[in-house]
């Protein structure tokens, strides 16, 4: 008998392999296949394994391991240890064939591990016949158990291979050190199932147990799984995946494996949720179906009751997961479940004892009852179409709840309202409702139809439903928080954005402004939700940085020209350079720390980089604050280095004229103009450098720099401008074609005139030059200019009388003095100055002319209008005027007979004879004294040291009653007795210059003698070191007194006039 079957064996094995032509692909067990596989080895069988040759065996053995091998690198799931198994058991097959060729020992030990060996390999087939053909979503979430199956069969072999290594130790003798390593491989390997799998599963988990049920979950599990076992994303794909996934529950719900099925159906019932999972048309087609079956029910009806099979018998509520019992009743799945886990043993409704307490899921009647669901849907729908188009505010907001309601119940809702047209009618109520309350609820309820809803976002989308969510953001919190939650939910495309929408929001003018007034808003959540979205819109497009940024958001500007790519950075200070930006801008950017990078793209950035950075910095160096950040942070040596540069471009120099510039406005002057370490820097090399760009672009801002950095130290200037000789390459300027360019050679040559004047008078002593510059002072549309070109003229040396001469020929004098009429108060003050050279008291007839064009009237009204300077100017020129009035005085003629004389002029009360304004130039007739009086009495140093010389004019020293007299009419005495107590020294010696004149009049001595008196005693009691001369003074007026004084000198001043 045993030789029968070991012949039948041996012709099994040889027909295979003459009818295949491969190896041996049967084992030394498969002739248990003649008996029953579903029986143990008995020692019968035993024995006629015996009696199969060792080779046999063997071959058999090496053909299962590389069939084992080749289909194990085919698994889908953990495919990396399936691979090191292939792998390994590919490195197994010539150990095998070594075995064969040497013929290895046929003995008990042997046949013991190829036996064990064979069975181990079994395990390993039959593991990856078991898991390349499941459901592949079942075996992602198994994977981790898979990896340890694979994980553990692996090391077996490995063990296998090592006990018949050691029973033939001398046939693999040549390839120990090859065994030897393999079967320590295998037996210390260690699987790990993929991190990425594990995270699908861990967070699959995760969301089961938070009961995140919602559409959104769904689609994002959903195309993580299916990408994860390389499952298309397509409806038709899942739909047939997801079968098999049930085929699994199934499966376990056979082998009473409760917690697989409860985990399973509940994976199962997500995944249901996920769009991909529905056919759209098929679901499109079931709704269509539905409202053709409801057109029986009443318009009004908007419920069907369920039928009494639709209730569970414990609990009494409608079905989800209908099972029957052995006596079919039917119950909730979760509801008979408890009861069992109670102890219970009956029928529920019957109470019989239950002989089988299996459950069968009762699918025709849950069929049923999802039928009864959607019937009623499709009710509600059409109610609420009907509320929504009531244009009553209640039964609108009735609508919204009921879809609300309806979604939470089953997203498949979702669609369905979609496709019966509610979603378009929501829209376009929140377009035209005014009612704050529904404008809320539609918001919420059009959230709720879009959350994971791919096919609603997009449609949402299409017909411009954020033409009216864009302008909610705007409005008071309980409407902005749903609109910006709505927006930023129509952007999502889980688990990341939706670019494509990001890139059409940001083309709404109107979206990323909105967004931005968010930020600054009292609630935070809102700023959140704004801030998230603004960051996924600059990550689409960098240009809608400078969008929020012309919006008044500057950090994202900020962070990424302090931190972003060469690219960003250059892109980022394009957009600062179009900003329109007020001081305050200005300001809040320097703080945030933008001018150091741009400093580094100056000093490092190519020509492209350095002009735009350059353009940034000049528009922040507006702002007084970036100033002193630009100096601390060494930027000045970068912008000079640049502009001393050879053949550096027209723009980047034109750039750093403007800096420069800006550094020096504002009465800063060269201020900043320091290193990093606070130190001065040279102006000499500046204003060389500036005044050598000569070509016509970069000239004007050029002269620009330096007119702002001369006007601040007069001395530094000097030095600077004689060093440099900046004034001979001014010069030409002032015929250049450009009006702009002339008018700041004016304005510098008025400050360059202190120092350089011969020069500049030797130019405009040329023909024409003249007439230019008169044609500035006649200009009253550019005030500076005007200023500067009257302050040039009063720079200029008085004693070039040809200068003088060609100036009244050029109507020079005219134009000084029309400023005084309509010119601003610094022209004013500097025409005064400039009126000197025609108010020489030596020269009458130069003075004549000012009167005659109308100057005297002007300097009147510049005493009282003025400012302290103009007072004091128009003073000075007013004494200048008054020193020429003695010697012009008229003397009445003899005409005859006295009876027939024609009556005379009074006479001046000052100077005795007939005056005038146009004829002698008189402070009375001019009706300037009371004006001289009232500026003294205003007690200012500067005015007081010029009206107080022009009215000593009034006071001839001949005949000094006369004068005196009218100073006291006009109250002009007591004012400087005042200046004795009060008036600087300077001012005092002014005061007592006049008075000593006045006190030739015994009349005012007896009328200020006594009050007089304490004031100069204090003058000439004076310390011995203080000023001698104030002191001989005082003592001079002192003695007139005491001239005319009733008392004895020597009793109140001993030995003082010795």
């Amino acid at each position: 008998m045993h030789v029968t079957i070991v012949r039948r064996v041996e012709q099994a094995v040889f027909l295979r392999v003459s009818k295949l032509g491969v190896f041996l692909v049967v084992s030394a067990s498969l002739f248990l296949l003649f008996l029953d596989d579903s029986k143990p080895i008995t020692k019968d069988y035993s024995m006629v394994l015996e009696l199969v040759p060792v080779g046999t065996i063997l071959a058999v053995l090496t053909s299962q391991v590389l069939k084992t091998a080749q289909a194990a690198k085919d698994v889908l799931v953990a495919k990396d240890s399936f691979r090191v198994l292939s792998q390994h058991l590919f490195d197994i097959e010539p150990v095998l064939k070594e075995l064969q060729f040497k013929k290895l020992n046929d003995s008990q030990a042997a046949r013991l591990a190829l036996e064990t060996l064979e069975a181990d390999v079994k395990r390993a087939s039959n593991l990856v016949t078991k898991y390349k053909n499941r459901a592949r979503f079942y075996l992602l979430l198994n994977c981790r158990h898979i990896v340890s199956e694979v994980e553990q069969v692996t090391r077996d072999i490995g063990k296998s291979l090592a006990a018949l290594s050691l029973a033939n130790t001398e046939v693999l003798a040549g390839i120990s050190d090859q065994v030897n390593r393999i079967q320590n491989e295998m037996q210390r390997v260690e699987f790990e199932a993929s991190c990425s799998h594990l995270q699908i599963v861990e967070k699959l988990q995760q969301g089961l147990q938070d009961q995140k049920l919602d559409q959104a979950f769904a689609n994002d599990m959903l195309k993580q799984i299916a990408r994860a076992v390389g499952v298309p994303v397509e409806p038709s794909e899942i739909s047939k995946e997801l079968e098999s996934f049930r085929r699994e529950k199934e499966e376990a719900a056979d082998r009473k494996e409760r917690a697989e099925v409860f985990f399973l159906e509940q994976v199962i019932e997500l995944l249901s949720r996920a769009d991909a999972a529905r056919d759209y048309e098929e679901i499109k087609k079931q709704y269509l179906q539905k409202v053709a079956a409801i057109e029986r029910f009443d318009s009004r009806e908007e419920y069907i009751a369920p039928l009494t099979s639709f209730l569970c018998r414990i609990n009494g509520t409608v079905m989800i997961d209908p099972v029957s019992l052995c006596t079919g009743t039917t119950c909730e799945r979760a509801a008979i479940e408890d009861w069992f886990d109670r102890g219970e043993t009956t029928d529920p409704e019957t109470g019989e004892i239950l002989e089988d307490i299996a459950l069968r899921s009762n699918l025709p009647l849950r069929q049923s009852i999802e039928e009864w669901r959607e019937l009623n849907y499709c009710l509600r729908i059409r109610a609420c179409n009907g509320k929504l188009l009531s244009h009553v505010d209640s039964s609108v907001e009735e609508a919204l709840s009921q879809m609300q309601d309806m979604m939470r119940e089953n997203s498949i809702n979702k669609d369905w309202i979609s496709i019966g047209g509610l979603t378009d009618i929501v829209i376009e109520i929140l377009g035209r409702s005014l009612n704050k309350d529904v404008k809320r609820k539609v918001l919420v309820t059009l959230k709720d139809i879009v959350e994971g809803n791919a096919r609603n976002k997009e449609k949402m989308v299409e017909c411009g439903g954020w033409d009216h969510i864009i302008p909610c953001l705007a409005c008071d919190p309980n409407i902005s928080k749903p609109a910006v939650e709505l927006l930023f939910e129509l952007l999502q495309d889980h688990p990341g954005w939706n670019v494509s929408v990001c890139r059409r929001l940001s083309q709404e003018c109107s979206a990323i402004p909105s967004l931005v007034t968010l930020l600054s808003g009292s609630v935070r959540e809102l700023a959140v939700y704004a801030e998230n979205i603004l960051e996924q819109l600059f990550e689409v497009d960098e240009e809608n940085i400078s969008i929020a940024a012309k919006s008044g958001w500057y950090k994202p500007l900020i962070e990424r020209l302090v931190r972003g790519p060469d690219s960003s950075r250059i892109s980022m200070v394009r957009a600062l350079g179009n900003l329109e930006l007020v001081d305050s801008d200005l300001k809040l950017l320097g703080e945030e720390g933008i001018i150091s990078p741009l400093l580094e793209m100056v000093s490092s950035g190519n020509v492209t980089s350095k002009e735009l950075s350059l353009s940034a910095l000049a528009k922040l160096s507006g702002c007084s604050a970036n100033k002193k950040i630009i100096a601390d942070a060494g930027g000045l040596p970068h912008v000079l280095k640049l502009v001393s540069s050879p053949h550096m471009c027209t723009i980047i120099l034109v750039k750093c004229c403007e800096i420069l510039e800006k550094l020096s406005d504002d009465n800063d002057g060269i201020k900043f103009f320091v290193d990093e370490y606070g130190t001065q820097l040279g102006l000499e090399p500046i204003i060389t450098s500036l005044l050598a760009l000569q070509s016509r672009s970069v000239r004007k801002p050029a002269l620009s720099a330096i007119l702002g950095i001369c006007k601040f130290d007069t001395e530094l200037v000097k030095t600077a401008v004689v060093s440099a000789n900046s004034v001979f390459p001014v010069l030409p300027l002032l015929d250049d074609s450009d009006s702009d360019i002339r008018e700041i050679a004016v304005q510098l040559l008025f400050l360059f005139s202190d120092h350089e004047a011969q020069e500049i008078v030797e130019y405009l002593l040329r023909p024409k030059r003249l007439e230019a510059l008169v044609g500035f002072l006649e200009n009253d549309k550019k005030n500076g200019v005007q200023m500067a070109a009257a302050g040039l003229l009063a720079n200029l040396p008085k004693s070039e009388v040809m200068l003088t001469k060609k100036l009244i020929e050029s109507d020079g004098l005219q134009a000084l003095i029309n400023i005084l009429r309509t010119g601003t108060m610094d022209a004013k003050e500097n025409a005064l100055c400039a009126l000197f050279r025609f108010t020489d008291p030596t020269n009458p007839k130069l003075q004549r002319s000012v009167v005659e064009l109308g100057a005297y009237p002007l300097l009147v009204d510049s005493l009282t209008t003025g400012s302290v300077m103009t007072k004091a100017r128009a003073a000075a020129v007013l004494g200048d005027l008054s020193k020429s009035t003695p010697k012009l005085l008229a003397k009445p003629k003899s005409t005859g007979c006295w009876c027939f004389q024609p009556k005379l002029p009074p006479k001046c009360p000052a100077h005795g004879g007939i005056c005038s304004v146009e004829t002698t130039f008189c402070l009375i007739e001019g009706n300037a004294l009371p004006a001289l009086v009232k500026v003294l009495q205003e007690k200012v140093e500067a005015t007081a040291h010029e009206a107080i010389p022009t009215l000593s004019t009034l006071v001839q020293e001949g005949c000094p009653n006369k004068g005196a007299n009218v100073l006291h009419e006009a109250d002009a005495i007591e004012p400087m007795l005042d200046i004795l107590s009060q008036g600087t020294d300077s001012l005092k010696e002014e005061a007592l210059g006049l008075l000593e004149k006045i006190f030739l009049s015994r009349e005012m001595v007896a009328r200020y003698g006594e009050r007089s008196r304490l004031r100069l005693i204090d003058l000439t009691g004076r310390h011995i070191h203080e000023d001698r001369h104030l002191r001989r003074k005082a003592a001079r007026v002192m003695q007139l007194l005491e001239r005319y004084s009733k008392s004895s000198s020597s009793s109140l001043l001993p030995g003082f006039f010795n």
